[in-house]
């Protein structure tokens, strides 16, 4: 078997294993990033393409590299259609948002991570963790291009995306890592590229859509005028749906996609979770969707992938540099995420499971009946002021709905509760315990106001 000897091993070359791996390779550490596909298939992966946070990338690949893949930069407003009420509701989005040629932003990505100095293996397919006697991770066995060879690395950095192998072979039950995980907090995906003959008249709008079955949305996301990403998802504690034939049923109900040619199809797993409330055991760290470092509520996580990669591969460095590959070492890492995006995802989570016990029906109808300027400010900045003749307006046209606005409120205090408790995050593991019990204590609060199901 070939031995191979890094500073850090990164699996995946993803937002998230990209970024580690460039932001550890620019101080100088010898880093490899080990990838399944080859490098012709590398960095095509399934995405709605749509990202929102583009004015702003870590350092280590800055946002000039990448920005080639960003193919439409005017979207201003989301697009909700509300069939059920012959409805449209178009909600602005603030700050800047791009849709993306995904599969030209992950080559761009590799581009950007090998030329700060990383190692790119091929064909690669890990097989095992590999661990010493007191739990530590300290490499990986895999099959390279048909021969096993095993990784020697102080540090091993997870970016292999969502249920990731590596840590159902990591033995991480004596660490503080979550593994409180299970595919029903994940939601299953797929997604077309479609060419349509004439531009579409919503070129400027991300277009969303509730699915007729399950738990799910529709989504429709112009790259260009005339290149769009078409796709659908379900949470996969739902029961199952078609998503290829109940994708094309949709296509076919709507003129613009007539004579339409499909460029490319992909399916993928997302997490539509909280974020892992620990990503760390000793010699080994997750980040990206190998940590459910991703908006809950949209699946949206390059941006959070991103930065995840990034305080990953810092705290990588840090470790190498001082001999101390420990979970207490690493920890500064998880603080960081909290810090940065985890607390708001962790808040948005509540409102994830309020869609699970609310009824879809009265929950588009109270959305039809809100105005979509109020709403966004909602949405965005948590507050929102409406003149007396609106409110008045808005409370007639919402009369049906009335408890269901009541569970909203509720929830939503409760939703700022969880986001407050997360900003307190532990600044050591041996705190985590602590922490965790109260946080379930509020989100037992956060089931019993919303009538749902215990996600977790």
């Amino acid at each position: 078997m070939t031995t191979h000897e890094y500073d850090v091993a990164v699996v995946g070359a993803g937002t998230a294993g990209c970024y580690a791996a460039a932001t550890v390779a620019r101080e100088g550490l010898d880093v490899v990033v080990v990838e399944r596909k080859d490098e012709d298939e590398a960095g095509h992966i399934a995405c709605g393409d749509a990202l929102k946070g583009a004015d702003a990338f870590p350092e280590a690949i800055p946002k000039e590299q990448i920005e080639p893949a960003f193919t439409n930069t005017d979207v201003t407003h989301g697009r909700f259609e509300i069939p059920s009420h012959d409805t449209v509701l178009d909600i602005p989005i603030p700050g800047e948002l791009a849709v993306l040629d995904r599969w030209e932003y992950g080559r761009l990505l590799i581009e950007g991570a090998d030329e700060a100095g990383a190692e790119f293996h091929y064909d690669t397919v890990v097989q095992d963790v590999v661990q010493d006697d007191d739990g530590t991770v300290t490499g990986l066995e895999a099959r390279r291009k048909g021969e096993d060879v095993e990784y020697e690395a102080d540090v091993t950095i997870d970016g292999a995306g969502s249920l990731s192998l590596l840590q159902d072979k990591a033995d991480l039950s004596e660490s503080t890592f979550d593994t409180n995980v299970s595919y029903s907090q994940f939601c299953s995906a797929y997604r077309e590229v479609v060419d349509v003959e004439e531009e579409v008249e919503w070129k400027d709008a991300l277009v969303f859509k509730p699915t007729k079955r399950a738990a799910g949305y529709l989504w429709y996301f112009p790259r260009t005028d005339t290149e769009i990403n078409a796709g659908l998802g379900f949470q996969m504690n739902e029961e199952p749906m078609k998503l290829v034939e109940d994708l094309k049923e949709d296509l076919r109900d709507r003129p613009e996609f007539e004579g339409a040619e499909v460029k490319d199809k992909l399916g993928a797993a997302l997490p539509t979770r909280r974020p892992y409330d620990s990503a760390v055991a000793p010699g080994f760290m997750a980040a990206g969707d190998a940590a459910a470092h991703v908006n809950p509520t949209t699946g949206g996580g390059i941006a959070g992938a991103a930065y995840a990669g990034k305080y990953a591969g810092e705290q990588a460095v840090e470790a190498v540099e001082t001999g101390d590959t420990s979970e207490e070492a690493l920890w500064r890492y998880n603080e960081r995420v909290m810090g940065h995006f985890g607390a708001r995802f962790a808040a948005l989570d509540v409102y994830n499971v309020l869609s699970t016990a609310i009824d879809i029906d009265d929950l588009m109808g109270l959305l039809a009946s809100l105005p979509g300027e109020k709403l966004a400010e909602a949405l965005y900045s948590g507050t929102t002021s409406m003149s007396p003749l609106l409110l008045a307006r808005t409370a007639f046209d919402s009369r049906g709905y009335w408890s269901v606005i009541k569970n909203f409120y509720e929830t939503k205090g409760l939703a700022e509760e969880v986001m407050r408790h997360y900003e307190r995050y532990p600044s050591r593991p041996a705190a985590l315990a602590t922490w965790q019990e109260s946080r379930d204590e509020l989100m037992d609060r956060v089931y019993e106001t919303t009538g749902a199901d215990p996600k977790y």
